[in-house]
């Protein structure tokens, strides 16, 4: 029988990682191991195996098929805030400018620039485009008359969580559908 996973190459079979209580332990990044990590894993007996691949891998004495989802034995209690990082503050913003909403040629700016006593925090800076960032300049968005579409604050990670859904990643199988998406609301 014929299955696209059979001749997918291991490299391209991650394994989802669901937490004890079976939910995703980062929607963004998702949360997914390589299937060496994954392996090893199940025989420290640390997770597991909730789905598999098709695909198998051999060694002179055992045959096992790679685990697409696994659920870790022990529940890790997930982080309050997620840490500040570009990539972080990008996805806060979703992926967009807060002056004019474009989502090109992004960088960050600082709501109340440096020169003017700004810092590096959440609260203070936003994700804006190049020509945006560059027509602020060195004044604050009320001095440029560029108001932000949303006030700039520290995130908690399930409103990181929740922003995350919103762009999936390129590559879902199958198997992962029903653990990134039960709880979403359904249509009428």
């Amino acid at each position: 029988m014929y299955h696209p996973d059979l001749i997918r190459h291991p490299d391209g079979c991650p394994a989802l990682v669901l937490n004890a209580d079976y939910t995703p332990l980062s929607y963004y990044p998702l949360s997914v191991w390589p299937w060496q990590t994954a392996i090893k894993a199940v025989f420290l007996d640390r997770v597991d195996i909730v789905a598999e691949y098709q695909r198998e891998v051999r060694s002179p004495t055992q045959r096992i098929k790679l685990p697409s989802v696994i659920a870790l034995k022990s529940y890790v209690r997930p982080s309050a805030f997620p840490a500040f990082t570009r990539f972080n503050v990008f996805l806060r913003d979703t992926f967009s400018c807060q002056y004019c909403g474009s989502g090109h040629d992004l960088t960050f700016d600082h709501i109340i620039p440096r020169a003017q006593g700004g810092r590096t925090t959440w609260e203070n800076v936003a994700t804006a485009c190049a020509p945006c960032n560059l027509k602020k300049g060195g004044r604050t968005p009320k001095q440029a008359g560029m108001p932000l579409h949303i006030a700039a604050i520290r995130p908690t990670s399930w409103q990181m969580h929740e922003h995350g859904r919103r762009f999936p990643p390129n590559y879902l199988h199958d198997t992962w559908h029903d653990w990134l998406y039960w709880d979403v609301e359904l249509e009428a």
